[in-house]
């Protein structure tokens, strides 16, 4: 089944994770997916089963590689996924093999869609929210409503009976202030390994969704899924990746590291908040993206780890994604107005003091060869940070980009050298 909503901020999230828990609680195997291009959810997803969560994204995913993903659910007694931004927002035009909208994922795996509505402010007009969302796709099933945010039983009632009439069932009505919430910053939730206790709070959230949701007639809405037959290979990079893994790094999609490792692939972890360089044995180091504007004061005065990646970019292939790009630059200045001197691989500099939205799907034709393969590769992912670029000196470009609606972006990434790096997450190519 899939949970979304209208818009974000109506508590998908909340509910899914909730859900998670819960059935996991009462000793079903649950596996977690997230539609889109979210390195966060899946690690809250992680810890809610206790079984690693994957995105789906039709904008940059063909089907084969979607269907072949949710395989993961193999073993597993129930799959849910959390939706992203409303049920049938993605990009303007399709990519491989749809706009990334949740919609195009219920649409294509014949997933019923649990629909979360945010009531406050209105009582019987949410049944039409509800209608029109049932009826806007033919292919789209919504099977159920969960009211959130309701001020009291009569107002519960209100909705319920409207809903009744257009015969969409009420599974779950969550009160005002009601649920646990979990810290927010500017991409979004906090990171799973930073929010103290993350067992127990989801625990507490688990049994208020409980109470506030009918559980048995939820999970009587699953689907039975056939499973993809042909396995879909995801291309690693190198043979022996030195991966920096911490919480300044941690933004890498689940598929891509299991995809790598399944391909044969050896990952080496390294935490560079921890002062660990990478391994001098590795074929390629790979910094992903995360939030090293965060932890920057202690990143400059790294100097194990800043000496051993410049020793291994010497002689092979080190390659940064956003924050991981940010760190191979010369410096970056937080949002205090501090620069911190970084590695100086590239000639990037990044300033947080005077931020700007960069956000999007993004279509990456290679300029040269990197990591990601040769010149004139395509790779599918997307952009989402609030760094503003001062200068890239006198680096080569690395992409040529464009958005979801085929306009060219700017700030495409740079090489020197052995190094390279972009703001775009690669998700496919």
């Amino acid at each position: 089944m899939i949970v979304a909503a209208p818009r974000s901020g109506a508590g998908k999230t909340t509910v899914a994770l909730g859900l998670m828990r819960a059935y996991a609680r009462a000793g079903l195997k649950v596996q977690a997916f997230k539609n889109g291009p979210d390195y966060i959810d899946p690690a809250f997803h992680g810890v809610a089963t206790g079984r690693p969560g994957f995105n789906l994204d039709s904008w940059a995913m063909g089907w084969p590689l979607i269907e072949f993903l949710a395989t993961q659910a193999q073993g597993s007694d129930l799959s849910i996924t959390e939706g992203s931004m409303g049920l049938f927002d993605g990009g303007a035009r399709p990519g491989a093999a749809g706009h990334g909208a949740t919609a195009d994922l219920a649409a294509h795996l014949g997933w019923p869609v649990i629909l979360v509505l945010d009531v406050s402010g209105q009582a019987q007009s949410a049944a039409a929210t509800a209608l029109g969302f049932a009826r806007m796709r033919t292919d789209v099933g919504v099977a159920g409503v969960i009211l959130n945010r309701v001020a009291s039983d009569r107002h519960a009632r209100l909705i319920s009976t409207a809903l009744t009439q257009i015969d969409l069932p009420t599974l779950g009505v969550l009160r005002r202030d009601a649920m646990p919430v979990f810290e927010e910053r500017h991409l979004g939730l906090v990171q799973a390994g930073e929010v103290p206790a993350l067992d127990a709070h989801l625990d507490t959230l688990a049994q208020a969704i409980g109470a506030a949701c009918d559980l048995g007639a939820i999970r009587a809405l699953a689907v039975e899924h056939a499973l993809a037959k042909e396995a879909v290979d995801i291309r690693p990079p190198a043979q022996r990746i030195a991966l920096a893994r911490d919480d300044a790094f941690s933004f890498l999609y689940p598929h891509l590291a299991t995809g790598w490792r399944a391909a044969g692939a050896e990952i080496l972890p390294f935490s560079p908040l921890a002062d660990e360089a990478p391994d001098p044995g590795a074929d390629l180091a790979w910094l992903p993206g995360g939030y090293p504007e965060l932890h920057a004061g202690k990143l400059t005065g790294n100097t194990h780890f800043l000496d051993g990646l410049r020793r291994f970019a010497q002689g092979r292939p080190v390659h940064g994604e956003c924050g991981g790009y940010m760190v191979l630059g010369q410096g970056l200045i937080d949002a205090a107005g501090t620069r911190h001197a970084m590695a100086g691989l590239l000639g990037l500099e990044t300033d947080f003091s005077q931020r700007k939205l960069h956000l999007g799907y993004r279509l990456a034709r290679s300029l040269r060869a990197s990591p990601l393969g040769p010149q004139g590769t395509l790779l599918r992912g997307h952009e989402f940070h609030y760094a503003r670029v001062l200068t890239t000196g006198d680096d080569a470009p690395l992409f040529a980009l464009e958005d979801a609606e085929g306009k060219p972006v700017a700030e495409g990434g740079t090489a020197r050298g052995n190094a390279s790096g972009s703001f775009f997450h690669a998700i496919a190519w």
